[in-house]
């Protein structure tokens, strides 16, 4: 029977940006250089901004489910100028050629030779180095207000597994945020996040997973971190998802209850066992908690107030948990075990 309890589960798969971290507001601040050089754009408002962004990186993403996430949206920048430019009559500027679709391959002669309308525009104004400069704008992204505490609570009840659509070293600027409860004005980092919070390399786990509260020293909530660079995936793709859960069945600290050491002797639970434990946290419907309802999980919607992307079929995606921010989950968690000092 499934469980009316929070308590019940014992692990908790986090979306990252959205859910922990700010990122339309990251996403709409990097745009606006870009924006505000075109007629069109320079009146769309953020949900018109952040919509047309997403139609590109959707494309990309599904066309290159391995690229990396940084890579992904310096090119999703890239295309994206081009379609303005070509909207408003632009021409040439440079050597690069950019596609509508965002293939880095396509050629018009090749479309022309099967006979199709070339896809080509006009070539982008900007120079490499401004999209690459948008691509490493993540770092910017600021953590909501009530995320790092909230999972350091929520972290001595449940294992903390991070699902997210990002590379590794954009991930760690987050991950130092997230563990230390700062932000990217008060951090003081430059190029680099702390090497406590980024991936060990070389890493000297067997199966090669990310285990980032084995680091001596780390503050991080996180028992895993899994990124589309681990899973050659992005969301609401279910490889993700799956890998998480074969991640858990094959990793001892993570089949032990969280602070303590697991049974050498206890079975190995089976993949549905760990389904019936976990829940998908997260802000996004589409690309959590659509997937969580295939896999029959659930879910715990953090519906946060002011996002630009606000579905009107909400209750259509199966959650059943919602609270507005992750500070409110951490609460009812407590409630829920009255002993907590």
């Amino acid at each position: 029977m499934a469980s009316n309890k929070l308590t019940d589960h014992k692990y908790l798969i986090f979306d990252v940006y959205g859910t922990l971290a700010d990122w339309e507001t990251g996403l709409y601040n990097a745009l606006l250089p870009l924006l505000s050089r075109f007629r069109s754009s320079s009146q769309w408002s953020r949900t018109e901004a952040i919509q047309a962004f997403l139609s590109v990186e959707s494309d990309i993403q599904a066309q290159h489910p391995s690229m990396l996430y940084s890579d992904l949206l310096a090119k999703a920048h890239e295309v994206l100028e081009a379609r303005l430019s070509a909207g408003e009559g632009g021409s040439a500027m440079d050597n690069g050629a950019t596609t509508l679709e965002g293939n880095p391959t396509t050629s018009s002669a090749a479309q022309d030779q099967e006979g199709e309308s070339s896809t080509l525009t006009p070539q982008t104004i900007s120079s490499p180095d401004a999209h690459t400069a948008f691509g490493n704008s993540i770092k910017e992204w600021a953590p909501f207000p009530d995320s790092s505490e909230a999972l350091h609570r929520l972290s001595k009840h449940f294992h903390l597994i991070v699902l997210s659509n990002v590379d590794h070293a954009s991930f760690a600027h987050t991950h130092a945020y997230l563990s230390e409860g700062s932000t990217p004005a008060s951090s003081g980092y430059d190029r680099e996040a702390p090497a406590l919070y980024r991936r060990p390399s070389p890493n000297t786990h067997p199966i090669d997973l990310w285990l980032p509260r084995r680091t001596p020293n780390s503050n991080s909530p996180f028992s895993l971190i899994l990124t589309a660079q681990d899973t050659g995936s992005y969301k609401p793709a279910l490889t993700g998802f799956l890998a998480a859960f074969e991640a858990i069945r094959s990793e001892p600290i993570l089949l032990a209850t969280p602070g303590e050491s697991r049974d050498s002797a206890s079975a190995t639970p089976t993949i549905d066992d760990i389904k019936s434990k976990t829940l998908c946290v997260a802000q996004s419907l589409t690309h959590d908690h659509k997937p969580a309802k295939q896999l029959g999980v659930r879910s715990v919607w953090i519906d946060r107030q002011g996002a630009a992307l606000r579905p009107s079929d909400a209750d259509e995606y199966g959650w059943k948990w919602r609270f507005e921010t992750l500070g409110d989950m951490a609460s009812a968690v407590e409630k829920e075990l009255p002993d907590i000092a």
